[in-house]
């Protein structure tokens, strides 16, 4: 396993571990604040929404926020340690090319944005225009050993 995906995946562990909810529509919404043991009506200003259909109570939003927080740094510092792209930012890009199908597509755009870049961002980093690229390289390479 690389260390991009030991790190998500570690990340992913610890997420999970929050008191965190999905709810996708009102019926979803309901059952969770009953299971929450709050008032689907009255208890609102008890909850806060964190994106995609997640909610949190507002309790543990600390919780959550400094958790957030420290995954963000922690994947930042590993790019920032990755000297050359050829490393941890070769890893993150093969992963999450290979992840969003560049293989079948040849495009990388939803890549780039599941990981917050733009092509742009990538011209102004020579570390990651490295990493980037031999990830690519890597795929169309095994996909013509097939």
């Amino acid at each position: 396993m690389n260390k991009y995906e030991e790190l998500i995946k570690r990340h992913e562990q610890e997420s999970n571990a929050l008191p965190l909810k999905f709810a996708f529509g009102p019926k979803q919404f309901d059952e969770m604040m009953k299971e929450w043991q709050l008032d689907p009506e009255q208890d609102l200003d008890k909850i806060c929404t964190v994106g995609y259909g997640g909610y949190i109570q507002i309790k543990d939003a600390d919780d959550f926020i400094q958790t957030q927080r420290r995954h963000n740094k922690e994947l930042k510092d590993a790019i920032a340690e990755d000297k050359t792209g050829g490393g941890f930012i070769y890893e993150m890009f093969y992963y999450e090319l290979c992840n969003h199908e560049y293989g079948y597509t040849r495009n990388a755009e939803s890549t780039l944005d599941a990981l917050g870049y733009t092509y742009n961002d990538l011209q102004k980093d020579e570390r990651l225009i490295c990493g980037f690229e031999k990830a690519i390289n890597k795929i169309i390479r095994e996909d013509n050993e097939q």
